[in-house]
């Protein structure tokens, strides 16, 4: 037996609740990108072509980046943490304005998940499962 999941506590709810927090905001941003596809593909962005390609690969991007980041968050390494804070830094800052704009179901759509998982992400139990065992490195 790997002396990794002897040290290694046991995975715990609120991580499996973070990890689909951020998965399920990787496979908006995937939404996104195949809505902004097809809208391109249609020849909606007759204006601005280049920003349109431009916005479609940012998302894709950022959804494999986010759907990455969740991956490695299951499996309990440190770095996903800040990386997924920024991720939600980046969803309160998109967030605020749009519930603030009027457009209330939708800011809080952002909004809630993100406030949920900057909570979840400075849990104690998600904090010692992400933390590398002593003497050895999960980084």
């Amino acid at each position: 037996m790997p002396t990794d999941a002897v040290s290694r506590p046991p995975r715990p709810w609120t991580l499996t609740a973070l990890v689909a927090i951020v998965l399920a905001e990787a496979l908006v941003l995937l939404g996104f990108a195949v809505f902004y596809a097809v809208g391109l593909l249609g020849g909606q962005a007759r204006v601005s072509p280049g920003g349109a390609l431009f916005t479609l690969v940012l998302l894709a991007a950022f959804g494999a980046w986010l759907a990455a980041v969740a991956v490695f968050l299951w499996r309990g390494r440190r770095w996903t943490r800040a990386a997924a804070l920024i991720a939600q830094l980046f969803a309160l800052v998109i967030g605020v304005p749009t519930l603030s704009s009027g457009f209330v179901v939708y800011g809080l759509l952002i909004l809630v998940p993100a406030i949920a998982a900057c909570f979840l992400l400075f849990e104690r139990r998600v904090l010692l499962f992400t933390q590398p065992p002593s003497g050895g490195h999960r980084g």
